[in-house]
């Protein structure tokens, strides 16, 4: 077992690598695939689920009526590392939603 893998700072098995905002209450149209094998993006609470497949684009319409973070996981058996792949998507007002993606083009343009 690795040492911090029982930290209380962390929700265990649930941190993601990259942070995935979206507005609430406006519509988004999520296009989903995979690079590899077959994957399935799942948030129970926010009732999402779809298929990520190689070489196909599925896409999904999503309006969250309320702010918060919810957590997910990869739905399809798709490997070893199957129960390390989880989901996090943070809702925010739609003022904090063009302030993050504005700090997100700044910093990949490097401007």
């Amino acid at each position: 077992m690795i040492d911090d893998d029982n930290s209380s700072e962390f929700p265990r098995l649930l941190t993601c690598s990259l942070d995935f905002f979206l507005p609430v209450n406006v519509t988004s149209r999520l296009l989903i695939t995979s690079t590899d094998v077959i994957h399935s993006f799942a948030l129970p609470s926010l009732g999402l689920k779809v298929d990520a497949l190689p070489g196909r684009i599925n896409q999904l319409f999503t309006n969250p009526s309320r702010v918060g973070v919810f957590f997910g996981q990869c739905s399809e058996i798709c490997g070893s590392n199957h129960s390390f792949m989880p989901v996090s998507v943070k809702i925010c007002s739609v003022e904090d939603y063009d302030l993050i993606t504005k700090f997100y083009f700044i910093d990949l343009l490097g401007e």
